[in-house]
């Protein structure tokens, strides 16, 4: 047992390889990421249109000055979300396509 409380790796602590992520992997992670996109797209639509009918007025220059910038600090947040979903699904996608087009050759001594 090494020091840790943890049995000792006869093999060394290299000896495991790392795991390849395989096609089905890609293809979950894009499928969340395109939910996660759409459902923050309707959040920010409706956040747009809801602040784009019931502008914030008051009567102090200051507060009327804040709540401009948090609603527009709420509104970009939103929007950057769904960009954001956006394109981690396209890539995810993207390499989901490339994982199905070239697959990796097996060693023969199973690594």
């Amino acid at each position: 047992m090494s020091s840790a409380g943890e049995p000792a790796n006869p093999d060394g602590p290299d000896s495991e390889a790392p795991r390849r992520k395989g096609p089905l992997s890609f293809l979950s992670g894009a499928l969340t990421a395109g939910l996660l996109s759409w459902l923050c797209l309707g959040l920010s639509r409706r956040m747009a249109l809801y602040y784009a009918l019931h502008p914030p007025h008051y009567a102090s220059a200051t507060a009327q000055s804040i709540a401009t910038a948090l609603k527009t600090l709420l509104v970009g947040m939103a929007f950057l979300a769904t960009f954001s979903f956006g394109f981690i699904a396209l890539g995810l996608t993207l390499a989901f396509l490339r994982s199905l087009r070239r697959p990796e050759p097996v060693k023969p001594d199973g690594t």
